[in-house]
């Protein structure tokens, strides 16, 4: 079993930067990839950025050159860095854990409230 909690969410005005944390406990060696996910209401949950177990990173296209995902496997801790900020960056963000096809794992989320 693995565990995730966020933390870092919060209200920033546009233009700001905030960062995320979600910090990994219980099975941590079965962790592959990790990501954050976000969801606003009555929208479908979309990837945000991914960082495989050696560092690779991927982003959703909305946020390439904004937002940061990086990883310390010491701390089994993710965090997204998120510069520039535009209301429609408000949503609750997930972070995400894949051990397998068959295995994963989701935070409960934290809530990011971008005002104009």
């Amino acid at each position: 079993q693995v565990q995730l909690v966020e933390s870092g969410g919060g209200l920033v005005q546009a233009g700001g930067s905030l960062r995320l944390s979600c910090a990994a406990s219980g099975t941590i060696s079965s962790i592959n990839d990790m990501a954050w996910f976000r969801q606003v209401p009555g929208k479908q949950r979309e990837l945000v950025a991914a960082v495989s177990r050696g560092g690779a990173t991927d982003y959703a296209d909305s946020v390439k050159g904004r937002f940061t995902i990086s990883r310390d496997n010491a701390k089994n801790t993710v965090y997204l860095q998120m510069s520039s900020l535009k209301p429609e960056d408000t949503a609750v963000y997930y972070c995400y854990a894949y051990v397998n096809v068959n295995v994963q794992y989701w935070g409960k989320g934290t809530l990011v409230t971008v005002s104009s």
